[in-house]
């Protein structure tokens, strides 16, 4: 998820959309607050882990 928040992040930018900016930027915090939630213990969605 994580990635694919970048990679959205990147093709936003170079292309000047600003939906994909926007959608590129909740996909990482969003990854980014699981990963986060994962590596302390708390379960995710009833998991251990996202992925």
């Amino acid at each position: 998820m994580i990635v694919l928040g970048v990679i959205l992040l990147v093709i936003g930018f170079i292309a000047g959309i600003s939906v994909l900016w926007s959608i590129g930027l909740a996909l990482v915090v969003i990854g980014l607050i699981l990963w986060v939630l994962g590596a302390v213990g708390h379960e995710v969605g009833g998991r251990k882990h996202y992925w």
